[in-house]
């Protein structure tokens, strides 16, 4: 008599990862997230009823002085000196490399390299910008035409003809929107006046301790490590002080300040109203 042995259940596989198994620590490790963005501590600039104000009272203040200097009796001297000759090539308008009357301020030249270049004017290197123009032009050639010994960077608007519309000759010649942008004399496009982003603060705000210098900010140090922002390129930017000078309403003019007197790129940037 043939017996048949009872087939046994095979006992099942177990699996590549069993219920409870902790996995390797590091197997489907994620990317770390970008740097946080800085906290905005810059300084507001000053609002411009406060600046009007200012004016008006170092205005009355100058006439006051005047007016005290003319109620006094003139008294002309017994003796006369001798006139002092003097020296050859007579006074000179700069001291010491700056502009003699002028004000100081500071410029930053930003950008991503393939994007536009923008520039921006402050009081201080920890206050908000006065003065924010997008040229058209690139921030990497840019930085190549400063390389050159002169760069000359002409921005023109034009006057708005009278009976235009209300307040006309009120506005302030850096608040003007639009300007035609030149470099030593090239036409490049226009330049705009644009109110600053949360990006332009954030630069601000990480070179507010930088009085004079250039470099790169990498992107995780901007937060914005994306696809977009591996596209544009690292953010360059040269800082510098800038003697203002201003001509007249229709014109003000900025003179770049070599550090301790070194041979750099000159940087002269005009503002004309024609």
């Amino acid at each position: 008599m043939i017996r048949y042995a009872t087939p046994q259940s095979t006992p099942p596989m177990s699996p590549l990862h069993a219920q409870g198994t902790p996995r390797t620590p590091g197997a489907y490790s994620e990317l770390p997230p970008p740097s946080p963005r800085p906290a905005i501590t810059l300084t507001p600039p000053p609002s411009k009823k406060k600046q009007r104000r200012t004016a008006a009272r170092s205005l009355r203040a100058i006439r006051a002085v005047r007016a005290l200097f003319r109620s006094l009796p003139i008294l002309a001297p017994a003796c006369r000196f001798h006139g002092i000759v003097p020296r050859h090539g007579g006074p000179s308008r700069m001291h010491d490399g700056h502009v003699s009357g002028a004000s100081r301020t500071t410029g930053t030249l930003f950008g991503y390299r393939r994007a536009r270049v923008t520039l921006a004017v402050q009081e201080t290197p920890g206050s908000v910008p006065i003065l924010l123009l997008e040229l058209a032009m690139q921030t990497g050639r840019f930085m190549q035409e400063m390389g050159a010994e002169h760069l000359r960077v002409a921005l023109e608007c034009e006057k708005k003809p009278p009976g235009a519309g209300a307040g006309i000759g009120r506005t302030r010649l850096l608040d003007e929107p639009l300007w035609t942008a030149y470099v030593n004399g090239r036409k490049i496009g226009y330049a705009m006046r644009r109110e600053p982003t949360e990006d332009d603060l954030t630069v601000m705000q990480l070179l507010r301790t930088v009085s004079v210098g250039a470099g790169v900010l990498p992107n995780d140090v901007m937060g914005c490590d994306t696809a977009e922002g591996q596209e544009a390129g690292d953010l360059a930017y040269m800082r510098a002080r800038f003697d203002r000078v201003v001509g007249s309403r229709d014109s003000e003019s900025l003179y770049m300040l070599n550090p301790d007197g070194n041979n750099g790129p000159e940087l002269s940037i005009f503002f004309i109203r024609i």
